[in-house]
């Protein structure tokens, strides 16, 4: 009886959604400036206080539904924490964040849906436990999976900046300007590094459009979040204000990130010994435990049940 009231609920739920998401679909308007603001805004992660940062309900279904979703408490800080690491992660757009809410709660909705089925014949304790541990696991998966993306995005910046930085420093020796040496830059990484390539020429763009080049840079370093990054735009600000060579200086720093590199790699490697112990524990000694233990107690056991059987006829020849 309970899941038969829940189900119909949850379907008269999902057409209502349907039929309210297809009439604001054909009543949504297009604003190509506004669009483009936002995009803007959302790439440049200026940061404001948020008690002057309010969300709107405008702008089509998927922003109306996020502003409902912002309007429960608490919710309103976990879709700005996530709107921050979309981007960290390259993920930019104008509807990333309202994809990914709406994502967490069809994942939330369907693990509870298999949860109910799957407990349909408990207690009513039992299925509460178990659609909470579902609710739980919908609402943070993605958030992990999330975090995933932003640190291979960060980790792939921060295996491009060496040869990045090096390649600027030669560019900016042959008498080019920054902006026309980042942008020659950006077109030589674009398929090898394609993610800090991107991120330079998001810089330049934001230079042309008017911004001051320091506050590009400090979008930069706030968009990645990295520390490397965090000193390479400190050089190249430091470098034009006191007119420094810049591409000397980029040398030198190229030479630092590939030293850190290779500290990384070998920290990697010697962590590595540690990190397969584990796995060798539980399933590679057993194994070798079973080969080398077992055919011994085997011939063991063998010669024992011959000398018992020995022993046995030996007595009984006695007798006779």
């Amino acid at each position: 009886m309970i899941t038969a009231i829940t189900v119909g609920l949850l379907a008269f739920v999902t057409i209502v959604g349907i039929v309210w998401t297809t009439t604001m679909l054909f009543r949504e308007q297009e604003d190509p400036v506004g669009d483009r603001l936002a995009e803007l805004q959302n790439n440049a992660l200026v940061s404001t206080p948020r008690t002057a940062q309010r969300r709107k309900g405008g702008g089509g279904f998927l922003n109306r539904f996020v502003y409902f979703i912002s309007l429960i408490p608490g919710a309103d800080g976990w879709i700005r924490e996530n709107e921050k690491k979309l981007a960290r992660a390259g993920v930019r757009s104008q509807s990333a964040v309202s994809i990914f809410v709406i994502c967490c709660f069809v994942v939330m909705i369907l693990l509870m849906l298999g949860m109910l089925y799957l407990q349909r014949g408990n207690t009513p304790i039992q299925m509460i436990g178990g659609m909470a541990a579902a609710f739980i696991l919908g609402f943070m998966g993605p958030s992990m999976v999330l975090g995933r993306m932003e640190k291979r995005y960060r980790k792939k910046l921060q295996e491009a900046l060496p040869d990045t930085v090096d390649l600027l420093g030669i560019v900016l020796g042959t008498g080019l300007a920054l902006d026309q040496a980042m942008v020659r830059v950006s077109e030589e990484m674009q398929y090898i590094y394609p993610e800090l390539a991107s991120e330079f020429y998001t810089v330049v763009m934001q230079v042309r459009a008017g911004q001051d080049r320091a506050k590009c840079f400090q979008q930069l370093v706030r968009r990645t979040g990295l520390e490397d990054i965090k000193s390479l735009s400190a050089m190249i600000i430091q470098s034009e204000r006191f007119g420094t060579s810049l591409s000397q200086a980029l040398k030198v720093y190229a030479d630092a990130l590939r030293t850190r590199r290779k500290l990384r790699a070998e920290a990697a490697v010697g962590k590595a010994g540690i990190k397969m112990l584990f796995p060798i524990v539980v399933f590679i000694l057993p194994v070798l435990f079973v080969i080398t233990l077992v055919p011994g107690m085997l011939s063991v056991l063998h010669d024992l049940k011959m000398l018992g059987g020995g022993g046995s006829s030996a007595s009984s020849g006695l007798g006779r």
